[in-house]
């Protein structure tokens, strides 16, 4: 677990710092140790833009933030709003508690006075430009997925309200219980039951299905933006372990997080995804569509089955070179037409098996289906459905079910 841990922490070095979605886990987990791509993204909108609006939008920032800026309305040296317990934000939303903080801003669980003193996830962007425009970017993005889903369907965050506080973007959501990744940690990385990755592996799949007929690719799926809607559990001691273990009393659960989520006809930046979860198209930068969520589906089931990350690794050729052991050689077509001509020798990874790190692939990784922790038919068929996602070539990666 320790390893576990340092790798999650390590990519905070090729990405920025995320926080835990609209969850109550926050306030004890803290930054979440794996981080997202989003810049990059954001960058490629504003570019879409006029040269002269930008420079006058950036103009105005300041003439706008001093307008707007009261004396009892203050923000921290990194643009973060400064608040404390009790604040009232539009004389509506009472703050209760910090839930988490990223590097786009902090999430503040909030009391909604305004509907019955309901408790509200509230996440305050940073009153910086770039994280006001990304904002109102997930804005759009949230107010699509609630027309298309107004009967709450399908498993994907709604989003309550929003509003432009002093040039803070803030965005009211339901409050959720823990990522699937945090309840993972706090039960010691184990393993959710084969009931309860089906029942999950379904709505997932429904709510990204959903997505993609809407022409949308959520591109950052992980355990950290699948939420519990109820993360209560109760409590077993294992005496051959000796520790408690939790069990769900509700696997159902949400997509959050659309900060980078991409239509179909919107620039597709190089690189999407989270390492851990990124397709082999995203790094042999082939381009990328739907495909790629489903990459990181398969990625998030199997996690979900082994208690751990399958693919733990910051380099990209290692990340290949795992995949290849676990799901056999990448398809010479493939590595042909590859920008990266620095992963291929002769048609094949450039890979060399004797090294210290080649050691390593072999000793820790197995054929996929060796991972299965029992020959049951409920094993089995996830096996099945995991292989079915986790196709190499993008062409031919799709949902292996329709679960309408």
């Amino acid at each position: 677990m320790a390893c576990e841990e340092d790798s999650r922490e390590a990519t905070c070095k090729d990405r920025d710092l995320d926080w835990h979605h609209y969850s109550k886990s926050s306030g004890r987990s803290g930054r979440s140790g794996r981080s997202r791509r989003s810049s990059h993204r954001h960058k490629d909108r504003r570019r879409r833009r006029s040269h002269s609006r930008h420079r006058s939008s950036s103009r105005r920032s300041h003439h706008r933030r001093s307008r707007k800026r009261s004396r009892s309305v203050e923000d921290d040296d990194e643009g973060h709003l400064i608040y404390h317990s009790g604040d009232m934000l539009r004389a509506r939303y009472e703050i209760v508690c910090t839930l988490g903080e990223g590097a786009f801003g902090k999430v503040v669980e909030c009391i909604d006075h305004s509907n019955d003193g309901a408790r509200v996830a509230l996440k305050i962007i940073k009153n910086i430009d770039r994280y006001r425009e990304a904002a109102m970017s997930e804005v759009e993005v949230l107010e699509q997925l609630k027309s298309l889903d107004s009967e709450r369907r399908y498993a994907c965050v709604h989003m309550l309200d929003w509003f432009d506080y002093h040039g803070h973007i803030c965005i009211a959501f339901e409050l959720l219980g823990l990522s699937t990744y945090d309840f993972l940690k706090e039960n010691n990385f184990q393993p959710f039951p084969i009931e309860h990755i089906r029942h999950m592996a379904y709505q997932i799949i429904r709510a990204v299905r959903f997505l993609h007929k809407n022409k949308l690719t959520h591109t950052d799926l992980k355990p950290e933006n699948i939420l519990f809607i109820d993360s209560d559990y109760d409590m077993e001691y294992n005496p051959e372990k000796k520790r408690d273990e939790r069990t769900l009393k509700n696997p159902d659960v949400k997509i959050v997080d659309f900060g980078n989520a991409t239509y179909e006809h919107e620039h597709h930046t190089s690189v999407v995804s989270t390492r851990h979860y990124r397709a082999p198209e995203v790094i042999l930068d082939l381009g990328w569509d739907h495909s790629c969520d489903v990459w990181s589906v398969g990625c998030i089931l199997i996690e979900y089955y082994l208690g751990s990350t399958l693919f733990q690794t910051h380099d990209s050729k290692e990340h290949l070179a795992m995949m290849e052991r676990v799901l056999g050689p990448i398809p010479t077509d493939l590595l042909q037409k590859t920008k990266k001509r620095r992963y291929v020798h002769r048609c094949k990874l450039d890979w060399d098996v004797h090294s210290s790190s080649g050691r390593y692939v072999r000793k820790h990784f197995k054929p996929l289906k060796h991972y299965m922790m029992s020959k049951g038919e409920d094993h089995q068929k996830l096996f099945d459905l995991i292989e079915k996602m986790m196709e190499y070539d993008p062409a031919n990666t799709v949902f292996p079910f329709k679960p309408d």
